[in-house]
């Protein structure tokens, strides 16, 4: 079983820094197995049980949140001006959890935090044409044509056409129309540029799922929860 510093232990389920945890520690704070270590460099097994000030302390190697994003909010681990995906997250293990792509910032919908590095290459990679759906309100009028053409794939000024898509009109109207679509990329604003590539524009979108996963409809704008085991399962899979 792997084992790991006591401080480190501590410093990575969000106790303080490697300078506070070290203080906590030599203060006799903490236990181990019910007894109270004063080493920093103890090691811990991942199973043993740890209490700071009496309360346990069960640590995670990984975590994944699904968020309901909302407006106004970027995709970012920090930002100077803007308020950030990780600044709606107020109860967390880790400490170094990031998001697993971008929404723009008045797009809202799905997104996976999380710090397991491993899985978000996977689900990023363009290599492995991982579904990504969105609902989307556009406006200007969407017949079948573009039903055919989002299939081709579309020139939306980059070196390459885009992957094929799944375009299906929910609900076609003279002003405003509602869609969902499937892509299989992540790039720069990509939805926006392929309706504008139609001569349509994007006035509403929403990440509706990520590969297996799919947003919970009680989430609203701004909520999150951890995945269930089984979602998680799938997302390896």
């Amino acid at each position: 079983m792997k084992e790991i510093r006591l401080d480190k232990y501590l410093a990575d389920m969000g106790l303080g820094t490697r300078s506070q945890v070290k203080s906590l520690i030599r203060k006799g704070h903490v236990r181990v197995e019910e007894k109270i270590v004063k080493s920093p460099e103890y090691k811990v097994g991942l199973r043993d049980e740890v209490t700071v000030g009496g309360n346990r302390v069960t640590y995670k190697s990984y975590e994944y949140l699904m968020l309901h994003k909302p407006r106004g909010v970027v995709s970012a681990t920090e930002d100077k001006k803007e308020r950030t995906v990780l600044d709606l997250i107020a109860e967390t293990s880790r400490k170094d959890l990031f998001p697993v792509g971008r929404l723009d910032k008045d797009t809202e919908g799905l997104l996976l935090l999380t710090n397991d590095g491993a899985l978000a290459h996977e689900l990023l990679s363009p290599k492995k044409h991982v579904d990504k759906k969105y609902f989307a309100k556009v406006r200007g009028i969407l017949t079948e044509s573009e039903v055919q053409i989002f299939a081709r794939g579309l020139d939306i000024g980059d070196d390459k056409p885009t992957l094929p898509a799944k375009l299906k009109i929910l609900n076609a109207d003279a002003d405003i129309s509602e869609i969902e679509v499937t892509i299989q990329e992540g790039r720069f604003h990509q939805v926006k540029r392929m309706f504008e590539a139609v001569g349509c524009r994007v006035v509403y979108l929403k990440r509706l799922s990520m590969g297996s996963l799919i947003l919970d409809e009680k989430l609203r704008p701004g909520e999150y929860r951890s995945l269930t085991e089984e979602e998680t399962a799938e997302l390896r899979k």
